[in-house]
């Protein structure tokens, strides 16, 4: 195990014998991690925590840190963490609130420079969270999502599965899953070449938009637009956009107020 002699290593952690610790590198409590993860210079492992295989952390970061919470009393909560993950220089995740809560972040996710995952956050797997993203406590985060940077996301909100929010928008309300956000919670348009990225076939795609265009592009209360869909195809991604907006307890973002060049633009 190249464990470099400047790092400091509790010795009840529980360390594979080819992960590589970089030199000043702090691990202190129950901390496991798994085959293949690279720890960088400086990063700090405060336990519980569970690493999985194969990610990479580069300077500063710090995992496992008591939550920024108020309500924070002490006692055990960690973090899990999955495989295949990169956090950037002085990425933070916090422990959870609760004792024996958790802070999850999923597999193949990409968290760039002074992202913060707050206390309880929830994040699925290949996700994106550009640099100075901020998560509050309780936020979850579906697969695939893309978080702009030095955006802002209130806490216990839920942003869906590949949806993107674009640079410097804020949030305290539900994200639909396929959707571009931008400004305060207006969501502009389906996120097509995400869609096109993870797959998606071209005619659910235009199923989305003629979904996005009813709920979103028309006046009234959007619950009452949830039952006037006749006509309308239910794909897969459709179900998922409705059932979303059905289970929202926040409430989700607002349609755009009027159309113009760069709202007709963001499908493209």
């Amino acid at each position: 195990m190249p464990i470099h002699p400047t790092a400091i290593v509790d010795p009840i952690a529980e360390i594979h014998d080819s992960v590589r610790v970089g030199p000043y590198v702090v691990i202190q409590g129950p901390v496991r991690i798994d085959a293949g993860t690279v720890l960088g210079p400086h990063v700090v492992l405060l336990g519980p925590i569970s690493i999985g295989r194969n990610n990479v952390l580069h300077t500063g970061v710090v995992v496992g840190d008591e939550p920024q919470d108020l309500g924070y009393r002490g006692g055990a909560s960690g973090v899990e963490i999955g495989d295949g993950n990169v956090l950037r220089e002085y990425v933070q995740v916090h422990r959870g609130t609760q004792p024996g809560s958790m802070t999850r972040i999923g597999s193949d996710n990409f968290l760039m420079t002074h992202a913060h995952v707050a206390h309880n956050c929830t994040i699925g797997d290949r996700a994106i969270l550009a640099s100075g993203a901020l998560l509050a406590g309780h936020v979850q985060v579906g697969d695939g999502a893309f978080i702009s940077g030095n955006c802002v996301v209130h806490q216990y909100v839920r942003i869906g599965r590949l949806a993107l929010l674009r640079g410097l928008s804020r949030t305290s309300r539900d994200v639909p899953p396929f959707c571009i956000m931008d400004g305060t919670h207006t969501v502009r348009a389906i996120n097509r070449v995400g869609l096109l990225r993870a797959g998606i076939p071209k005619e659910r795609i235009v199923a989305l938009r003629r979904a996005f265009a009813r709920l979103f592009r028309t006046t009234g209360n959007l619950r009452a637009r949830l039952d006037q869909l006749d006509g309308l195809e239910i794909t897969e991604e459709v179900k998922e956009l409705l059932d979303f907006i059905r289970t929202s307890k926040r409430g989700v973002c607002f349609g755009p107020r009027r159309n113009t060049d760069q709202e007709l633009g963001a499908e493209e």
